[in-house]
């Protein structure tokens, strides 16, 4: 258990302290061993300590373990740019900065919209989650826990309905309800960006509607207003390619990354148009550690790992995996507590419902504790908190994932 100094407005999914880990697979400090479908909330696309990661972080750590980048430039910072440049499918010239997570690059986003745009007002959406920062936190489409008891946030901003298959909201009503903002709510020139997640997370591994992205790029263009798109968590592999806005047909012109940017090591980044990032003033961007060379070289050394035809392989693996087991369970005496199967490649969530039909709350509340007991940890998301996001390494072996979906199917019957 963590210890009792630690403050109790942090929320512990799982009262378990970990001590080691081995690609999907972790063990507590009790020697227990744990089938890892958390991931680290995203973080670890390749696995607890991956040999090759480990290795460039240790040959980093015995030559340089930090540098102020705005101080005294070191190389893994611009060498990491220049990787990212060539790994972020865009058809322009890549800038950016690195940051120390996603949350600090969704607030550098946002000062960057308003030094280039001159205009402060900002359109998210319902479901979305950007960070637990000040200003991120104004962004997120919900309200508990992020935003209770913190008194006004800085905007303005504006929510939208989230189009997708996995919600049930239409193109045409997203439409619909962005036309009565804009006649009703907020003129149309005060907005300066517009920022959503090509998959939503904490939302619930919803995949934004296609035809809704190309229609808000058009609309962005014709506007001069910034689409931001969050790829925090949908990035680096977990749908089965590089970034998920690839499968939307769109390009965004500023780009949020973290999580498994890094293979574990705490990084993030904004990369974007440079008419864009270049628009603050000198030393309006930077930080201590954003872009510590530690890493930096975790960084380079995932990205080396994730060439298309690995996240094609590990993608189509996993995704197949989570689909044949899910239709198979809908084909049985499960089939009364499962709902939809949301999101896209190895980018999941299982819904799961009561038995009156309402969101299963507390069927999902009793399948983590239950999970847990049998050695597979998953994790929580949703409006209600009722869908299963599946996010385990993409690299995890085949037998682990049978062995952990296995899991899951006797602990969702004792739910039953």
């Amino acid at each position: 258990m963590p210890s009792t100094n630690v403050s109790q407005s942090l929320a512990i999914v799982h009262p378990i302290s970990l001590s080691h880990g081995r690609n999907a697979e972790v063990w507590d400090t009790h020697g227990k061993r744990y089938i890892d479908f958390v991931g680290g909330i995203g973080v670890l696309n390749l696995g607890h300590c991956h040999p090759r990661i480990v290795e460039a972080v240790r040959e980093q750590a015995g030559r340089l373990t930090h540098s102020a980048f705005n101080a005294l430039p070191h190389e893994g910072y611009s060498q990491l740019l220049d990787a990212l440049a060539r790994f972020v499918p865009v058809s322009y010239s890549l800038s950016g900065m690195l940051t120390n997570s996603g949350a600090e690059a969704t607030e550098n986003a946002l000062k960057v919209v308003r030094a280039a745009t001159g205009r402060g007002a900002v359109i998210a959406f319902d479901g979305g989650f950007h960070g637990r920062t000040l200003a991120a936190l104004k962004l997120n489409g919900k309200v508990a826990p992020y935003k209770q008891k913190v008194g006004s946030l800085p905007g303005p901003v504006y929510h939208l309905p989230y189009p997708s298959a996995d919600n049930g909201v239409s193109m045409e009503a997203a439409c619909a309800a962005m036309e009565r903002l804009f006649s009703v709510e907020i003129d149309v020139e005060e907005v300066g960006c517009f920022i959503l997640e090509a998959v939503q997370g904490e939302g619930g591994f919803q995949a934004l509607d296609a035809g809704f992205a190309q229609y808000l790029r058009r609309f962005c263009d014709e506007r001069g207003i910034v689409l931001i798109v969050d790829e925090i968590q949908s990035g680096f592999g977990r749908t089965g390619q590089r970034f998920a806005f690839s499968r939307l047909g769109i390009e965004p012109d500023l780009l949020l990354l973290g999580k498994s940017i890094a293979g574990g090591l705490p990084l993030g980044a904004l990369v974007g148009r440079p008419e864009l990032l270049d628009a603050l003033p000198k030393g309006g961007l930077g930080g201590t550690y954003s872009g510590n060379p530690l890493a930096c070289a975790a960084a380079l050394a995932s990205l080396e790992l994730m060439s298309d035809a690995n996240l094609a392989t590990w993608g189509e693996r996993q995704e197949q995996c989570i689909l044949r087991h899910f239709r198979a369970w809908q084909d049985s005496e499960l089939a009364p507590a499962l709902a939809r199967l949301t999101g896209v490649g190895a980018m999941r969530g299982i819904e799961l419902r009561a038995a009156d039909g309402r969101p299963g709350t507390e069927r999902l509340g009793r399948l983590l504790a239950n999970a847990r007991e049998a050695g597979l940890l998953l994790m929580p998301s949703g409006k209600h908190r009722h869908i299963v996001r599946l996010l385990a390494p993409l690299t995890a072996e085949e037998e682990i994932l049978e062995e952990g979906m296995a899991i899951f199917r006797r602990c969702l019957q004792a739910s039953l």
